[in-house]
């Protein structure tokens, strides 16, 4: 008699549990995760630079990982905020796991640590999957990806919970349809807020952080369906 062993579902049950083990420490210690995914080149480090910048300046402490298949390219950028800063290259995966991620915390993350913004590997396919502890994930989108990319991508799109639109100044070379995108973006999850945002106008400046701080507050933080039905 054969038997079959779905190893899928096994090692995202595992994750899942080394994902709720790492949010409870964390949280003990005062700290609140954000997990930021999108495609290679979508402005996320270019953001992510200007959020930690507002951070030192307001006295947030906060601190960033950022991971990649090769090159410490990103932390070198991150790192000119000032803020503590720790480059991962995970070797060929696509991915980081909440385990692989609470590897590479320990000994390096500052206490006090407010908010801990992880920058994972440029992929909106396998990142989805796998929660690394977070309090709020944050799926970004230029507007020269097209409006269809969360009907491309509904698991990321799905579990997301808030949507950023970056590069929003090229919204008009680029013919972006931002009705059309929101519109995607309800069809795969509704009620999800999507906001734009420009590094290079200034356009939604702080609201990253902002979010991420209401997360760390306890404030309501969007429940996405998808979650709540593979809950």
């Amino acid at each position: 008699m054969c038997r079959t062993v779905d190893l899928r579902q096994a090692v995202l049950a595992k994750n899942t549990m080394a994902a709720r083990v790492l949010r409870a420490e964390l949280t003990a210690r005062g700290t609140t995760v954000v997990n930021l995914l999108s495609s290679p080149g979508s402005g996320k480090t270019a953001l992510l630079e200007r959020e930690l910048l507002l951070a030192r300046e307001r006295g947030v402490a906060t601190a960033a990982l950022t991971a990649d298949l090769a090159t410490e390219n990103d932390a070198t950028r991150l790192a000119r905020s000032g803020v503590p800063v720790k480059q991962v290259l995970t070797d060929g995966l696509c991915h980081l796991e909440a385990d692989m991620l609470a590897g590479h915390l320990h000994d390096w993350l500052p206490d006090p640590t407010r908010l801990l913004f992880v920058e994972n590997v440029g992929n909106l396919v396998c990142p989805a999957s796998y929660d690394l502890g977070e309090s709020l994930r944050v799926v970004l989108a230029s507007v020269t990806e097209g409006e269809d990319k969360p009907l491309k991508y509904p698991t990321a799109f799905g579990l997301a919970q808030l949507v950023i639109v970056t590069k929003s100044d090229l919204a008009g070379p680029a013919a972006f349809d931002e009705a059309a995108f929101r519109a995607h973006v309800q069809r795969v999850n509704p009620g999800v807020e999507v906001v734009l945002t420009s590094v290079r106008t200034g356009e939604g400046a702080g609201v990253l952080l902002d979010r991420a701080l209401a997360a760390a507050d306890g404030g309501s933080v969007h429940a996405p369906v998808m979650a709540r039905a593979g809950a």
